[in-house]
């Protein structure tokens, strides 16, 4: 990661105030293989429904059918592809190419959308959907790309799946555009290129270095560059919204660079003159090792920092399965969950044996200080207990004409599950076995847990955006109800994007499974991740979810010494080592 003011391309080389420089790499040269641009016919877009807009593509001349080249997108391509100008991409990719320093690499140059039933303007930069495509949050660009460009250039040429092979590059609302396809999907995109990007409240960009520092660190490579010159306006600041942005990525240890000079105002002059060096930095072959520096945290901040741990990412547990939930732990760090389409319970022991231990279904599952595993059987309306002690378990039912979805068991024995359908949060009494409403009125009650005293429950609302909380008074019951963490939800591509305004978000954040540990942190499984919450519901971060296209149901600490968080993501559970260890709630607190 470098901060660089400024970036000298040679000992030769020497900025005039403003201007553009032209170095080597900017000419064509004679003795290197030409690749060719053909100009694609318009493109009716899908995702962008009701705009046309101009496209091309640069293939290189090394390209070979039998070799998949990299690929890399440029939005207002009609700026990038022009030999006369600046950037002079087809040019620049010959030299570079052809002297190695980056793969064979077909380019898009793609123009932003116009209204189709109007007549195109003289150019396009006033086309009249570049602003809504460019500077909108969201993965509809990252959609466009994949789901209609990618498919169709692949219809002749072959293009690397690798998503290292994969770039993208923009400047101004481009440059902002091209970061969020990477911070969308970066399992398709992980190369960024953004020049004088429009991190500001355009459309709500200026929320990055935020989310950023709110998020698990994502495999994408990042180069910036901005000028003490560029727009200071009603929108914001671009240089200091370029330095929070560098400065946000370098605090997450992303493998970044930000070429940053005085003078040059709102232009591609300095873009395009540091362009080519920009270009060897992006596809360069060394794999950079993250720098964490915190020496600025608080010491009450429970920041991911401290609780990921560097090298260990999201490992498959076991696969093969329907549709998994209901993961629970014992003290000794074994693992259960469910698998609801088989439908079957089974364990995953501490040295990694799996068995099935049951031929039925659990939503929800946990422990009891009776040494019982209670499970949610909402499809039979009950919840039940088995013995495992026995052979074949021994079940017996607690509950009936209920509609569980989850539980949680307290060490002294009562039982509180939420009824989604109902709104209500049900508990059951230890000593009289009686059943009554604990709560009403959570529109989606989903999740449930305990903080690690049992002093405190929550409940993560699967049609809202807040994890709510209660007091739990001595004798059971529930006082003290509040909107405690409010989770991050998903933007909803069919919302109204607006000028100056935040995107616009889903409803519901789809709150499901939860887990504590021991230091009172709240693990909440989302439509977007793992949501972390401290103790006082200031959200910790996201954790990403591994099969972006798969159901995020539940999340649980186990192993042997309960440092393991897993998740239980579709077809499929993933595990990872984190700093922290997981909270049982069928012993008394310690």
């Amino acid at each position: 990661m470098r901060f660089l003011l400024p970036l000298l391309l040679s000992a030769t080389l020497a900025f005039a105030a403003d201007d553009f420089v032209e170095s080597s790499l900017h000419r064509e040269n004679p003795n290197v293989p030409h690749g060719t641009v053909t100009k694609m016919p318009p493109w009716e877009s899908k995702i962008f429904a009701g705009t046309t807009r101009e496209w091309s593509i640069y293939v290189p001349a090394q390209y070979k059918p039998e070799n998949p080249a990299a690929v890399m997108v440029f939005f207002d391509g009609h700026d990038y592809v022009n030999v006369k100008g600046h950037w002079r991409v087809p040019i620049v990719f010959d030299n570079l190419i052809a002297s190695g320093e980056m793969p064979v690499t077909i380019a898009i140059f793609i123009d932003p959308g116009s209204d189709k039933s109007k007549e195109m303007p003289k150019s396009a930069w006033k086309n009249s959907n570049r602003s809504l495509e460019y500077d909108s949050l969201g993965d509809r660009n990252a959609k466009f790309l994949t789901e209609e460009i990618l498919p169709e250039v692949e219809k002749t040429y072959k293009i690397s799946p690798d998503p290292e092979m994969h770039a993208v590059c923009g400047e101004s609302s481009g440059g902002i555009a091209s970061f969020t396809v990477a911070w969308e999907h970066p399992e398709n995109f992980r190369k960024v290129l953004s020049t004088i990007g429009s991190f500001t409240n355009i459309r709500g960009g200026n929320a990055y270095p935020s989310l950023i520092r709110k998020t698990e660190h994502k495999p994408i490579r990042v180069y910036q560059q901005d000028s003490g010159g560029d727009l200071d306006n009603e929108f914001g600041n671009w240089p200091l919204a370029n330095q929070q942005m560098h400065a946000a990525l370098k605090y997450m240890g992303y493998d970044c660079r930000f070429d940053f000079v005085e003078g040059y105002g709102h232009n591609s002059n300095y873009g395009g003159s540091v362009f080519p060096e920009a270009l060897k930095w992006l596809w360069r072959k060394e794999t950079a090792k993250p720098e964490i520096i915190t020496k600025g945290d608080l010491g009450g901040d429970m920041t991911l920092h401290r609780l990921l741990i560097d090298g260990e990412d999201w490992k498959l547990v076991a696969d093969g399965m329907k549709f998994v939930d209901g993961p629970c732990t014992d003290v000794d760090g074994n693992f259960y969950f469910s698998d609801l389409k088989e439908p079957a319970i089974y364990k995953i022991a501490v040295d990694g044996t799996k068995t099935k231990l049951i031929d039925d279904i659990g939503s929800g599952l946990k422990w009891g200080p009776d040494g019982k595993l209670y499970a949610c059987q909402g499809a039979k309306k009950r919840l039940v207990s088995y013995d495992l002690k026995q052979n074949p378990p021994a079940m017996e039912v607690i509950a009936e004409d209920v509609n569980p979805n989850d539980l949680v068991v307290t060490y002294k024995g009562d039982i509180y599950f939420t009824e989604t359908g109902k709104h209500q949060v049900t508990r059951i009494a230890a000593k009289t076995h009686e059943k009554s409403a604990a709560d009403v009125g959570i529109t989606g009650p989903n999740g449930i847990t305990l903080s690690p005293d049992q002093g405190t429950l929550a409940v993560s609302d699967y049609a809202g955006e807040y994890v709510w909380t209660f007091r739990v008074e001595p004798d059971g019951k529930l006082t003290a109800k509040e909107p405690y963490m409010t989770m991050r939800r998903p933007i909803d591509p069919k919302g109204e994007f607006n000028r100056a305004e935040p995107p616009p978000y889903k409803k519901a954040a789809g709150g499901d499974g939860m887990a504590t540990d021991m230091q009172g942190r709240y693990y909440v499984a989302t439509a977007l991740g793992v949501q972390v919450f401290d103790p006082t519901g200031r959200l910790c971060g996201v954790l990403p979810k591994p099969q972006v296209d798969k159901p995020l149901t539940s999340v649980m600490l186990s192993g042997a010494n309960r440092e393991y968080l897993y998740i239980m993501n579709g077809d499929k559970i993933f595990r990872r080592k984190v700093q922290a260890v997981g909270a049982v709630f069928y012993q008394a607190p310690h």
